[in-house]
């Protein structure tokens, strides 16, 4: 679904991406992890077009994003959910109105209709009767879970995490990674994950993919990855400061 080829981005003399290839799987939850400022997050604004490279494509379905006008990129943006670091949320909003924003921007629904979505979006998160409180009155979790449920409001086919646990304690990671899992089966989704966890990742992810100084380097399922005898990787999972891997 998802081809990234030969991506190039710098921000001044700072390379962030340098010829990164990745191909994202239709149907599964592909993990992206590496170092703290190592270009995850660009990676994943490129994917939905918040971004445009230096040189390279980023292929949805065949169509280069990089060639699109804004029309035509926001409807290929309409394909996608984003559960953001922070979930995001209007502060002014109650839950509700929260879950019902991407469906009253872009979808041309009577209010009963909105009001069903957003009751089942919630449902589908582990939440229910909470549609009027405010986000300030929601812990760290459940602000996470009304994120999701608004990032699945138009029921997109591919969904964006950016940090989902963290913040979290462990019990409360825990629940967001068997969320994700459950959402990613009942939708049928195609989900990008980016993380530092861990446990999380070899929990929630399909396949696995370490970006290092720009680019990919390794590449697959849980049990793989495991297995690497790449140096770089093999300190990133055992968080060990002897290796490739410089204390900057």
């Amino acid at each position: 679904m998802i081809r990234l080829v030969d991506l190039h981005k710098s921000f001044g003399k700072q390379k962030v991406l340098c010829g990164l290839d990745l191909d994202i799987e239709d149907g599964m939850t592909t993990v992206i992890i590496g170092r703290s400022g190592g270009g995850k997050s660009v990676l994943l604004k490129h994917v939905i077009g918040l971004l445009r490279p230096d040189s390279g494509q980023v292929l949805i379905d065949g169509v280069d994003l990089t060639k699109l006008n804004d029309k035509d990129l926001n409807e290929i943006r309409k394909r996608f959910g984003m559960l953001f670091q922070e979930a995001a949320l209007f502060d002014s909003m109650t839950v509700g109105e929260n879950v019902a924003f991407p469906l009253r921007e872009h979808a041309k629904m009577k209010e009963e209709e909105i009001r069903q979505i957003v009751e089942d979006r919630l449902k589908a998160v582990g939440l229910t009767g909470v549609d009027g409180k405010m986000p300030s009155e929601l812990s760290g979790g459940m602000k996470k879970r009304v994120g999701l449920a608004r990032a699945i409001a138009l029921r997109p086919e591919i969904v964006l995490f950016d940090e989902p646990t963290t913040g979290l304690d462990p019990v409360m990671a825990e629940a967001i990674n068997q969320l994700i899992i459950d959402t990613q089966e009942s939708f049928n989704l195609t989900c990008v994950v980016i993380s530092h966890d861990i446990g999380s990742i070899f929990r929630i992810g399909h396949k696995i993919a370490m970006i290092y100084e720009g680019k990919i380097i390794e590449y697959g399922t849980p049990e793989e990855i495991r297995a690497s005898t790449n140096p770089v990787m093999v300190q990133f999972l055992s968080g060990s400061i002897v290796g490739p891997i410089k204390i900057m």
